[in-house]
């Protein structure tokens, strides 16, 4: 697959490019960590109501611009660079694309008109242990007269103590592994929804745990049946793991930019370090990674395009599984080798406040396991490609 920019996609990336440049940068950054939710209200109102990002992907049926994933990637790729602090990331990653892949079109349409109307921040909580497993989904949904009373707890969930929508995945009692998960969409003020922030090493994204008691639920919030929900949940991680790799891509590019204009400036021995040879080589190695991390992640990026268009080529979307995983990989680890190299590059001063590195640090090393840490998505990778041992 050759791939390349066109004009529009240009356009796309340096309007997003300008904006972020001032609405993100890093005094901005520093001032929306401080904050409970880790983002500035009114550059989410900017995003969401004047700019239209979180209605990218949504189909023009239910009011949104209808473009694709890859136009996505160019932006999320941009808000890594900025280290932009959004709910953009969980609304369009995680709950539109389970959206998207759903069963229930009632549903489709009221909740993708509202995230593409740019004020409803949504989310996905699937687990209650860090895991992508289907074994990790435990919260349950008893039934009742009239629908289901769900229970249980999810860990780590982006977004989740800010976001108006909820997308919970359970199981039907007495089930086990893929089989008996569904998925089902709750206000997030819904009763019996109770929501704690966590203590986080990235202060630019929140997570949160949510706990469901005694939350009853009706039909028409069934996003998809027991038999269908895992395939829809599996689909989502991997969309979900091709746009933080496209995000990890951004933020690689930014420490790489950093740490070049910092070289240039510093002075050893009465020349600037970036002409030691020994400094061109490190750099020459990060520039090589971020290279590599950008090819995976656009491929990833194209096949998720294909996974999501209802008429989309078949054959290219069943690659999704080693696409996302190839793309997690390259760009987790390039992000947090640009990270860690640009503390050092940098000195004495690489670890202190008032440098931006150690933010791109602590971003680089919290993404390295959502959605699968390398380590895990190699070995799933193997096993695609090569079957399974046993």
């Amino acid at each position: 697959m050759e791939f390349a920019l066109t004009e529009e996609h240009q356009m796309i990336r340096d309007s997003a490019e300008r904006f972020l440049a001032q609405a993100s940068d890093s005094h901005a950054v520093r001032t929306a960590m401080a904050t409970p939710h880790a983002y500035d209200p009114q550059v989410w109102q900017q995003i969401g109501q004047e700019l239209y990002w979180p209605a990218l992907m949504v189909p023009e049926a239910f009011g949104g611009m209808g473009l694709g994933f890859v136009e996505l990637a160019i932006l999320l790729e941009q808000c890594g660079r900025f280290l932009l602090g959004s709910p953009l990331f969980a609304t369009t990653c995680l709950a539109t694309p389970a959206l998207l892949l759903g069963h229930n079109e009632a549903l489709q349409a009221y909740w993708l008109q509202a995230i593409a109307g740019g004020a409803t921040r949504a989310t996905l909580a699937f687990a209650d242990t860090p895991g992508l497993h289907a074994g990790s989904v435990r919260a349950v949904a008893e039934p009742r007269p009239g629908g289901w009373t769900l229970h249980g707890q999810y860990a780590q969930v982006i977004d989740g103590a800010s976001a108006d929508l909820l997308i919970v995945a359970v199981r039907t009692p007495g089930t086990q592994g893929e089989h008996g998960i569904s998925l089902y969409a709750l206000p997030g003020d819904a009763p019996g929804v109770i929501r704690r922030p966590l203590a986080t090493l990235d202060q630019t994204r929140r997570l949160a745990q949510i706990e469901l008691r005694h939350v009853d639920v009706s039909k028409a919030q069934r996003l998809c049946d027991p038999e269908q929900g895992w395939g829809v949940l599996r689909d989502t991680f991997r969309v979900a793991a091709a746009g933080l790799a496209a995000e990890q891509v951004g933020g690689a590019q930014q420490v790489l930019d950093l740490t070049l204009a910092y070289i240039g400036e510093r002075r050893q021995f009465n020349r600037p370090i970036a002409s030691f040879q020994a400094i061109k080589h490190r750099c020459a190695d990060m520039m090589l990674q971020v290279e590599c991390a950008r090819s995976a992640a656009y491929y990833a990026a194209c096949v998720v395009q294909e996974r999501l268009d209802p008429n989309g080529d078949t054959a290219v979307a069943e690659e999704l599984a080693a696409a996302a995983a190839t793309a997690k990989i390259h760009a987790s680890e390039a992000f947090f080798h640009c990270a860690a190299e640009s503390i050092q590059l940098h000195g004495g001063v690489g670890f202190t406040w008032e440098y931006d590195p150690h933010l791109y640090f602590k971003r680089a090393r919290a993404g390295e396991p959502l959605f699968g840490s390398p380590a895990w998505h190699r070995e799933r990778l193997a096993t695609y490609l090569l079957g399974d041992p046993a």
